[in-house]
């Protein structure tokens, strides 16, 4: 995993708890060490807890914001029950690796 990822697991622990994220996973470059900071973007897989239809979005937009600040780079943030593609799903199991579990 991404080193700048392990030194940053207490924040990362917090913005979960607050985003109301039930499960937070790096796939991609990043997980398996071979992302390059200055061009590459960080690939989080995220599962939320239930929250109120019109708090989704707040919880999922305040999450990328968050993470992005945090490590000021891109990110892309999936929502697992979002995946349709096989393909995609099967790539993304292949590096997923966990860093918050509620």
């Amino acid at each position: 995993m991404n080193r700048t990822i392990k030194q940053k697991l207490a924040e990362i622990e917090t913005l979960c708890r607050r985003h109301h994220v039930l499960r937070l996973d790096l796939f991609g470059s990043a997980a398996t060490g071979q992302d390059r900071p200055d061009e590459s973007d960080l690939d989080f897989l995220v599962e939320f807890v239930t929250v109120p239809p019109g708090s989704y979005a707040d919880a999922y937009f305040g999450l990328l914001e968050s993470l992005e600040q945090l490590f000021d780079r891109p990110v892309d943030l999936v929502v697992e029950s979002a995946i349709k593609n096989p393909y995609f799903r099967e790539s993304v199991e292949r590096t997923r690796a966990r860093v918050y579990a509620a």
